[in-house]
């Protein structure tokens, strides 16, 4: 729908282009802080079709801190393997290991796009802002002190002036054309996807990589019962009667089971691209998901950086529209999430050979290969991991960013730059419980030490608009315990649940982490000097 303007609400300081997964989590965070914003589409209504469909370990937790995760779980499957079969064979089953790598959600979600889409309409209309569908941006003007956007949609063409645009709307980003930014890299491979219910016992707890022949495919459960998720990297003849019959074949040959393929209920032949852009602001404008970066589908990774993107940008804005924060904060959004997109493309073009693998030794090579690694239970450990820790995001971190300031003390606990997450918490555990509820707000958190606690507050007077300090009594399996934080010590959290720095005792190493919150001093060493 279009909203008429006699019955908006005051000016939207923030407009969102694309209502999308990444779209809408942008404007959730964004509304929750209080942020005036406005979300539209191109399109005429929300999408019917699934395109992304996992939700790794990473996207749950930010979908915690969102408080929307509880409704996600309820329409997905949860996915805590991978299988392997080969001409009629299975190879090996890897589970899911998350020892190395502890979070509150050891699994990946299944889910369709349209119920994630649906689950964050609803959010974002709690808070009280509706999409307005068929409302197409067609050019934009941005000056120092905000941007003049035209609009057409139902109601005829007009033009708002915004403090700020994101474009979240995808990869023929509208927003990013007009910038000028060129999407970097080159085109890839041809593959085809299906939606389609089958009839087969495999488990649904898992993903299936199934090779027939010289053909690669793979197998993924959707939310809806009996739905899977077929890719075929060879086959281009979309028809869906010509898909349902192949892939029938084909998965029966794979397997070495009768496979039933029904008729799908869609199907999309595609050349995915492997691109991204260098920068992610210009100015008053920014760009987040797809908009930014285009990569191979192999691991499923797409929807959820751009999610993740949305969730580091959302904070920073809403300091800075609210004044708590320089704009210069905003520029540690591309600092942080560039390199992220540059490993994207990396991973998933090691991702894309691993799902087509084209070799053609690999029909004898596979059968042997596996067979050793069932016979040394370390060999395949170790290769569980790998390839979890490649697409959980939960290995993602942010050392390098001017938010982040190592310490020189090592300890217990999550290092700076690492999620404050990456610690063993057992679920239900009041330790865990008072972490998560902390981190649902969505603000700066100072952690304390009982000893440090009437020296930090008054080192924070002045920031109570963005900052909460908690003080963390000691004790065994205690929350200090657990993060690491002495009864002198500190540690400070961002409000998207990574660690900006931490330290024994207190100095004047939390002044400048502070000032760096606020987008200050971003080129001072701890040590005061220019670094």
């Amino acid at each position: 729908m279009s909203i008429p303007a006699e019955n908006r609400p005051a000016a939207a300081q923030v407009l969102v282009v694309g209502a999308g997964p990444v779209g809408l989590t942008l404007a959730h965070e964004l509304l929750r802080r209080g942020v005036r914003v406005r979300v539209v589409d191109a399109r005429a209504e929300p999408a019917t079709t699934s395109r992304a469909i996992a939700t790794h370990p990473r996207t749950l937790e930010v979908y915690d801190q969102m408080g929307v995760a509880a409704d996600m779980l309820a329409r997905g499957q949860r996915i805590q393997a991978f299988t392997l079969h080969h001409n009629g064979r299975t190879l090996a089953r890897l589970d899911a290991d998350y020892t190395r790598m502890p979070t509150q959600y050891p699994f990946t979600l299944c889910i369709d796009q349209v119920e994630t889409e649906a689950v964050l309409r609803a959010a974002v209309a709690t808070l009280g802002t509706a999409v307005e569908w068929n409302v197409r941006l067609d050019e934009f003007d941005a000056d120092d002190e905000g941007v003049t956007a035209y609009l057409t949609g139902p109601n005829g063409r007009e033009a708002v002036r915004v403090d700020w645009l994101a474009g979240c709307d995808g990869g023929h980003s509208t927003v990013r054309k007009k910038l000028g930014l060129p999407l970097i890299g080159r085109s890839s491979e041809t593959w085809l996807i299906a939606d389609a219910d089958l009839d087969t016992d495999l488990p649904r707890n898992s993903i299936h990589w199934v090779r027939s022949g010289s053909v690669t495919m793979m197998m993924v459960p959707m939310s809806t019962p009996g739905r899977w998720r077929l890719l075929d990297t060879v086959s281009k003849d979309g028809r869906p009667e010509a898909v349902a019959e192949r892939f029938s074949r084909k998965l029966s040959h794979g397997l070495g089971v009768p496979v039933k393929v029904s008729r799908p209920t869609w199907v999309s032949v595609f050349t995915f691209q492997q691109r991204m852009i260098a920068e992610m602001r210009s100015g008053r404008c920014l760009l987040a998901g797809d908009a930014a970066h285009v990569h191979s589908p192999a691991s499923g990774q797409g929807m959820n950086t751009g999610i993740q993107e949305a969730f580091n940008l959302a904070w920073k804005l809403a300091m800075v529209i609210d004044g708590y924060a320089d704009p210069a904060l905003l520029d540690s959004y591309s600092l942080e999430r560039v390199p992220v997109g540059r490993a994207l493309l990396q991973s998933t073009r090691s991702a894309t050979l691993l799902v087509q693998l084209r070799n053609a030794l690999a029909g004898v090579a596979l059968p042997v290969v596996f067979s050793v690694i069932r016979a040394f239970p370390a060999l395949r450990v170790k290769l569980q991991r790998k390839i979890l820790g490649g697409v959980s995001g939960l290995r993602l971190a942010y050392p390098d960013s001017p938010l982040t300031f190592p310490t020189d003390r090592p300890g217990a606990g999550p290092a700076p730059g690492q999620r404050v997450t990456a610690v063993r918490l057992d679920s239900g555990s009041a330790a865990c419980l008072a972490l998560a509820g902390q981190l649902r707000t969505g603000r700066w958190t100072l952690f304390t030490g009982e000893a440090a606690s009437a020296g930090a507050r008054r080192s924070t007077v002045g920031t109570e608009g963005w900052l909460d300090t908690r003080t963390l009594p000691d004790g065994p399996s205690s929350l200090a315990e657990t993060l690491g934080v002495p009864d002198s010590g500190w540690l400070l959290v961002r409000p998207d649940g990574y660690v900006s720095a931490r330290g024994a005792r207190l100095d004047d190493r939390l002044e400048v982490a502070l000032a760096a919150a606020r987008g200050l001093n971003h080129g001072l060493a701890l040590t005061g000097r220019p670094g």
